[in-house]
């Protein structure tokens, strides 16, 4: 069976939980608790040298890591990714967009916020997050003002990968009132009949 370790909490982690609930894959899910250095030993750094969630396990033994690159092993020959060169370009795009705009910034927001309870030596941060955050919020606004989800119809693992942290924005400080289009495609990913919540 497929073993994911990650920690609930993480958008990161729930992007893998998320595409196999969507694929209907059974895994087991081990529990990594970040703040206590647990990606940090020798066991777990065995499985993913740079030290970081999620990692997939697969039934071989081999582990594979990074979030978006995860999906893309999963998806690969779904509908979850196309074939046509173009579109699939496109996905891959929205997933660079994630890790180098959106992500260091809503995630990071939602980090200070929510696991380390805005101490004072990272306000300064926060506010950047808060700026270029709301940046990558307006950028997703645009496209989704065109298309119904990120890579026109089809519902993607672009979608997958932005919908993680964004539908927990707000714990981060972000107020989505401002971004009809983000909320109505919130709306449509999580209708899907497999979808699970973070927690879930």
């Amino acid at each position: 069976m497929l073993k994911v370790y990650g920690d609930l909490r993480s958008g990161n982690c729930y992007k893998v939980k998320l595409m196999l609930h969507l694929l209907g894959l059974p895994y087991e899910w081990i529990a990594i608790d970040i703040l206590k250095g647990e990606t940090q030993g020798e066991a777990f750094l065995a499985k993913n040298p740079n030290g970081k969630i999620p990692v997939l396990e697969l039934e071989d033994g081999t582990c594979l890591w990074e979030s978006n690159a995860i999906l893309n092993y999963l998806a690969d020959g779904t509908g979850f990714l196309p074939v046509e060169p173009r579109l699939r370009t496109q996905v891959l795009q929205w997933q660079f967009f994630e890790q180098y705009s959106h992500e260091p910034n809503v995630a990071v927001a939602r980090f200070i916020q929510l696991y380390q309870g805005m101490p004072a030596e990272r306000m300064d941060e926060y506010q950047r997050c808060q700026k270029l955050g709301y940046k990558a919020l307006r950028v997703m606004e645009k496209q989704l003002q065109q298309t119904e989800y990120l890579v026109g119809s089809q519902y993607s693992i672009a979608d997958i990968a932005l919908y993680a942290y964004t539908h927990v924005a707000d714990e981060g400080g972000f107020d989505l009132v401002e971004f009809p289009a983000i909320r109505g495609w919130l709306e449509r990913v999580a209708s899907h009949p497999k979808h699970v919540t973070m927690f879930g």
